[in-house]
């Protein structure tokens, strides 16, 4: 018998948000996570609003903020208007955020105000830091043998925002339209910076075109591939190997005292006497690939034709993973913020996010079997 097409809408509901949520979905143990972190920062948000002394209305809390953050990573949502809208009607959101079926959402604007007390505050990296610590806990960290590498990152900034820092006039081809045309004009970051964000530089890597960019650096673990640090800097050709001193000096100082080497993995553009000598002065053995393309390598043979070695080079590809999540799913390919701090922010969490993943994958899997 055919079915009618009514609907019947009851005025109350005796059911629980928690029941609408799979007990198998892949966001149960991700949110596990999440909220263990958080209640180890609840004396970093207790001080980010010590000094509202004055009352009013309460914030927008710092944890599901946070969540709402993460969750926009996961889902590929594109702005913060988007998720707002998506968030009043869907329910697993309202879930994974921590608000009931009858709380208001956000306006927009608000959220994005309160997003940045948080980048004002370091709370994504404080964040980052205790995932890690987590992942390091339950033995999906080696602490030993790391990977780094380097990717780059499209600056929300065009073109015609990259003029001349001493305001003259750069439009050659005689537009008077208000477009830029810059045929046989030179321009480099010495003398040209965007008036949208000075922060970003004007770079090329390989066969890539020049655009303004920034540079973002990671360090994984070589056990697992999650990302055990991550940063964000300006691109220029020096960027990479300086970022990776900073972060691999980072792990020699967290790593534990029974620890007897520290290997680092790297492609050919790590292959510099300057670096190889800062990696060994730290007791780093450098496991860069040999670049010697009429050349010579400044990695030596012996370390070359070492099996720890030959393993670091299969393992450090695990990185790459990172990077092309962190692009197609994370939106990091061109960030919609600008500024150094805030692409920063946003790269870490957009990490943060990564390891989530894997972390709820590697939970899957019996511990016998890592």
């Amino acid at each position: 018998m055919r079915g009618a097409d009514t609907f019947t809408e009851s005025l109350f509901t005796m059911r629980r948000l928690e029941d609408f949520v799979p007990a198998d979905h892949p966001l149960r143990p991700i949110r596990a996570m999440v909220n263990e972190a958080l209640l180890k920062m609840d004396h970093l948000f207790a001080g980010m609003y010590e000094a509202d002394i004055k009352g009013g209305r309460p914030s927008i809390a710092p944890e599901k903020l946070l969540r709402a953050m993460l969750l926009q990573i996961f889902f590929s949502v594109r702005s913060e208007r988007q998720l707002m809208e998506q968030t009043q009607y869907n329910l697993l959101y309202r879930w994974f955020i921590g608000l009931s079926m009858d709380d208001a959402v956000w306006v927009p604007t608000v959220f994005t105000k309160n997003r940045e007390r948080l980048i004002a505050h370091d709370t994504i990296i404080e964040l980052f830091n205790h995932i890690v610590e987590t992942a390091d806990r339950k033995g999906w960290l080696s602490g030993e043998h790391f990977s780094v590498d380097g990717t780059l990152i499209q600056a929300w900034a065009s073109h015609r925002s990259f003029v001349r820092k001493d305001g003259g006039d750069d439009d050659a081809g005689g537009n008077t339209t208000g477009g830029t045309t810059f045929k046989g004009q030179t321009r480099s970051n010495d003398t040209h910076a965007s008036r949208t964000d000075g922060d970003a530089r004007l770079y090329r890597k390989g066969k890539t075109a020049s655009e303004l960019r920034y540079m973002g650096h990671t360090l994984s673990d070589n056990r697992h591939g999650l990302i055990a640090n991550a940063m964000v800097t300006t691109a220029d050709g020096y960027a990479e190997r300086e970022a990776a001193k900073v972060m691999i000096h980072a792990a020699c100082e967290a790593a534990d005292e029974d620890t007897i080497s520290i290997t680092l993995g790297a492609d050919k553009g790590y292959d510099a006497e300057e670096f190889v000598n800062a990696c060994e002065g730290m007791g780093v053995i450098p496991h860069v690939a040999q670049n010697k393309s009429n050349r010579r390598s400044a990695v030596s043979d012996t370390i070359a034709a070492s099996e720890g070695y030959v393993l670091s080079q299969r393992k450090r590809k695990l990185i790459e993973q990172g990077f092309g999540w962190a692009k197609t799913v994370g939106g990091i390919r061109q960030v919609m913020v600008r500024g150094i701090k805030r692409v920063d922010q946003l790269f870490v969490l957009t990490m943060t996010a990564y390891n989530l993943t894997r972390m709820r994958s590697l939970g899957q899997i019996r511990p016998q079997a890592l």
